[in-house]
């Protein structure tokens, strides 16, 4: 969600970190503001301004200058936004700047007290408690002074913090929220995401919960909130900083939809065993023995982790025969579930942080659980947290929606399942049948997005409609579910997906011209089925999509999809939909990349 960049060293600053948090635009946020100071400074000097990195730096002076500062774009949770509620957010004195990720629980009661005791506060905003607990330390050292203010917070934070009285560093803290120390020859960087430091440095230290480091120019150090030193080895990004241009594309959206052949590509490389026609998952740590224990799998996702969760859970159940299912993590975490030694537990998140997933996978490990993650980010919370894990290699997605991430886990679920059903009852020629078709996807997926001119033309007609109903049966679910999604995400189009198979219980009422109907119709036992629920929404008078393997008679417009293997075509099929909703957000002039009033890693609740 919100993103945080900070540098200390001997470069200009202002505009390493004006870079900085261009490069975390993706995240979504509606302000943006900039503190700097140098060791030789008398102060900090700070520019905020609500709207874009570009409002921001159309307000920065042309005498802005200092070598060392903290940066912030700003996703709004406690007050609107406004230049007032932009961070970073400083005392009354201005000598302490705080930017910050995350939620405090307990800001009110913190402000409350904090009012009675004389603080003035400029802003709605939870952070600025922050500021104001650290400012009225008496500790000797601003470490000390940032863990006595800690001490009193509840809730959630990334945070970076300057101070006017020591201007030769910055400390840092987090807890539930991602830090990451960029580590450069004689300078530092300190970002929640990579993004903002690949242009300057690969050599990274991701910081856990519980965690602090102080950084200075040509050093850092880490230790617990409790202040006891910790060992943090720097690990390198494999990703570099071409991954986050567009690469001549008019939109990241447009880039990574027509990245999703290669990186489906990356996600199965090395990891096919055509011998035993199974697959390799070095990072699963499950034996076969240990395998045939497991009795059930339980899928926790939010978004469009949920969904490829929904695809991944049928896989499952198919290939290894293992009852399975997909629940949203954000609802799993409240209700109390009954946690079962013998299921194995898979958190799914792109980003790796998500907090929701996290939480769930924290409480999962508390009560002993088995926990596996399939996660995009290496080293993120969430890959960290886990027992074991597959990592999807979709490479860096910087537009909001999720596109070619949803593919690739898809894809690592199949390879689940591949794995899980050769180890106990699926066959050897099942196995080869799986296996030829995954190698079949990156081509098929080619041969989807070269027909993307047609699907531009369906777009522009559907670009005027209301609203619009997406219906699937078992492997056409879950793609209605996500094709739903991104419509409404992108578009803002209302859209709802309803199993197909439910029709007559209800929504037939809702059919009528006006209202559009994208029916997910493969090639499969249900074919007939599905080609019945269309009947009934043509004799409403319903006008009707389909994406299927074939042309349908009943439908007004077929996108026809190559036809892989059964339990594959569900991770085809989704392709086109992507384009769908590309297009009809294009055609409304919509902020693709960045839609309205979402984020990229939704690091709060």
């Amino acid at each position: 969600m919100c993103g945080i960049v900070g540098y200390i060293g001997k470069r200009d600053v202002a505009p390493l970190l004006l870079e900085g948090l261009q490069r975390l635009e993706y995240r979504g946020y509606d302000s943006a503001g900039v503190v700097i100071t140098s060791p030789k400074a008398t102060g900090l000097k700070m520019v905020k301004a609500k709207g874009r990195v570009r409002d921001l730096e159309a307000r920065v002076p042309k005498r802005f200058t200092g070598t060392t500062g903290i940066a912030h774009t700003r996703w709004a949770t406690h007050g609107a936004p406004s230049d007032e509620n932009a961070h970073p957010h400083m005392d009354g004195e201005n000598k302490v700047a705080v930017v910050h990720n995350g939620i405090i629980d307990n800001a009110t009661e913190l402000r409350a007290k904090l009012l009675a005791d004389g603080a003035e506060f400029r802003s709605e905003t939870d952070t600025e408690v922050i500021t104001h607990l650290i400012a009225r330390s008496r500790a000797e050292t601003l470490e000390e002074r940032v863990r006595e203010a800690l001490r009193h917070i509840e809730g959630t934070y990334g945070i970076a913090v300057m101070h006017a009285d020591f201007n030769d560093r910055i400390v840092v803290a987090r807890n539930g929220s991602p830090v990451v120390l960029g580590i450069g020859e004689k300078e530092m960087f300190v970002a929640s995401d990579v993004a903002a430091l690949v242009s300057h440095t690969r050599q990274v230290v991701t910081l856990d919960d519980g965690e602090m480091a102080t950084l200075k120019a040509d050093d850092y150090r880490t230790y617990t909130t409790e202040g006891s030193s910790t060992t943090a080895s720097p690990t390198t990004v494999e990703w570099e900083a071409e991954s986050y241009d567009m690469g001549g594309h008019d939109t990241y959206m447009h880039k990574e939809i027509f990245e999703q052949a290669d990186a489906v590509d990356r996600v199965l490389r090395g990891r096919i065993d055509d011998r035993f026609s199974t697959v390799h998952l070095g990072g699963l740590n499950l034996d076969a023995h240990d395998a045939r224990k497991v009795r059930r799998v339980k899928i926790l996702g939010c978004g469009t982790s949920y969904h490829a969760g929904m695809i991944g859970a049928q896989m499952i159940e198919e290939l290894a025969r293992i009852p399975a299912d997909a629940e949203p993590a954000s609802e799993f975490r409240y209700r109390n579930a009954v946690v079962d030694p013998d299921t194995l537990y898979v958190a799914v998140s792109q980003s790796g942080e998500t907090y929701d997933v996290l939480a769930a996978v924290q409480e999962l490990k508390r009560k002993g659980a088995r926990v596996f993650g399939i996660v995009n980010v290496v080293g993120s919370a969430i890959a960290r947290e886990a027992d074991a894990g597959v990592y999807v290699h979709a490479g860096p997605e910087v537009c909001v929606v999720s596109t070619k991430c949803f593919t690739n886990t898809t894809v690592a679920f199949a390879l689940l399942a591949l794995h899980l059903g050769r180890i106990r009852d699926l066959s050897v020629a099942d196995g080869k049948r799986i296996i030829a078709g995954l190698r079949e996807l990156p081509a098929q997926i080619e041969q989807m997005l070269a027909r993307e001119d047609e699907i531009k033309k369906l777009a522009a007609e559907f670009a005027e409609a209301k609203s619009m109903l997406f219906i699937g049966r078992v492997r056409g679910y879950p793609v209605a579910r996500e094709a739903s999604l991104k419509l409404k995400e992108v578009s803002y189009i209302h859209a709802e997906a309803y199993p197909a198979s439910e029709l007559k219980h209800g929504p037939l009422a809702l059919i009528e011209p006006a209202l559009p109907t994208v029916a997910i119709v493969p090639d499969d036992d249900l074919l007939e089925k599905n080609r019945a629920a269309l009947e009934e929404i043509k004799a409403r008078s319903g006008r009707i999509l389909a994406v299927a393997h074939q042309e349908q008679e009943k439908a007004d417009h077929t996108i026809v999809v190559p036809k892989n293997e059964d339990e594959l075509d569900p991770i085809l099929m989704g392709i086109p939909l992507q384009l769908l909703a590309y297009h009809t957000a294009l055609a409304l002039g919509r902020d693709i990349d960045k839609p309205r009033n979402l984020a990229k890693s939704v690091t709060v609740e």
